[in-house]
């Protein structure tokens, strides 16, 4: 085999390897303290899987097995950097962030989410983003408060 045919592998091998940046949320990177260790376990967790992948000898197999454990870790080394800890609500007067808020849709479903950072939002977890378009609508109104999303209401009817 020539040469030329060895590094032209090699480039198609790196380039195979190189993955584009996980996309990072212009909005400010507000956490729960769950969502902060949630950060930071994945961070670790990046971490590890990229010392494993070190481990592999074979270099094309090295660079194809830590591509995604090198893109995470830059992905949650950022959300750590600048995630900004928020305390638990001190009041259940006013919907904000940490709040979990029970609401009454206008077709008469009843539901509950809590408002939380963007990554630990899990909406079939019954948490939501704060930068949601339900948490934009909940965030500063009280028990009582009709909202409109889109077309149609939401009653609040408890903050906790």
């Amino acid at each position: 085999m020539s040469v030329a045919f060895a590094k032209e592998d090699s480039a198609e091998a790196a380039s195979e390897t190189v993955l584009p940046p996980r996309p990072i949320s212009e909005r400010v990177n507000l956490v729960t303290a769950a969502g902060l260790k949630i950060l930071q376990d994945e961070l670790a967790r990046a971490q590890q899987a990229l010392e494993a992948a070190n481990l592999i000898e074979d270099v094309n197999e090295r660079r194809r097995q830590s591509a995604v454990p090198v893109r995470d870790m830059r992905y949650f080394a950022e959300r750590v950097h600048t995630a900004q800890l928020m305390p638990a609500p001190t009041s259940n007067e006013v919907v904000a962030f940490g709040h979990t808020v029970t609401f009454e849709r206008d077709d008469g479903r009843t539901q509950s989410f809590r408002i939380v950072g963007e990554d630990e939002a899990n909406p079939s977890q019954a948490s939501i983003s704060h930068g949601s378009p339900v948490a934009l609508a909940l965030i500063g109104k009280t028990v009582g408060d009709i909202v409109m999303l889109g077309q149609h209401e939401l009653e609040i009817l408890a903050i906790s």
